[in-house]
């Protein structure tokens, strides 16, 4: 998944959520910080939440089981993953992933995991700490060796 289709698919799924939450247009476009016009825009496809907008509905409803289930569980690994795709950030710790994971590769003392919807690639330390995310496995494997010959 990409940032494009990250955004077509929150866009697809606001009317869902929107009577998942059995909100209003009314209500679900204050809840976005969006005018009542640009929401119904976007529920008929006309318009769209761009990478701002589907990252704040996203988190605002990270609650939504239409989401979850999209998304293979709540969006801020998903959105992590494509926001700093190419970067090299510090993440904070994770759950070491129980519900939504799989492993696919143990290396020294990483573990690279996948998400079994949305199908990026996590690597943990042995702290569940997250060293990167990406949806190429190369790039996750890459970034594990680098962490080891680092020590």
């Amino acid at each position: 998944m990409r940032k494009e289709q990250f955004i077509r698919e929150m866009d697809r799924t606001v009317k869902l959520v929107r009577t998942e939450y059995a909100f209003t247009q009314e209500a679900m476009a204050k809840a976005l910080g969006l005018s009542k016009k640009t929401l119904v825009e976007i529920e008929k496809g006309r318009s769209s939440l761009g990478w701002m907008g589907a990252v704040a509905f996203s988190s605002i409803f990270s609650g939504s089981q239409v989401l979850s289930g999209l998304l293979g569980g709540e969006a801020e690994d998903l959105v992590l993953a494509l926001a700093f795709e190419d970067l090299k950030p510090v993440y904070p710790r994770t759950m070491g992933g129980k519900v939504w994971w799989r492993t696919v590769d143990t290396i020294g003392r990483f573990r690279i995991q996948q998400n079994i919807l949305s199908q990026h690639y996590r690597a943990l330390d042995e702290e569940n700490g997250r060293i990167c995310s990406s949806f190429d496995l190369e790039t996750v494997r890459k970034k594990v060796a680098e962490c080891l010959n680092e020590n």
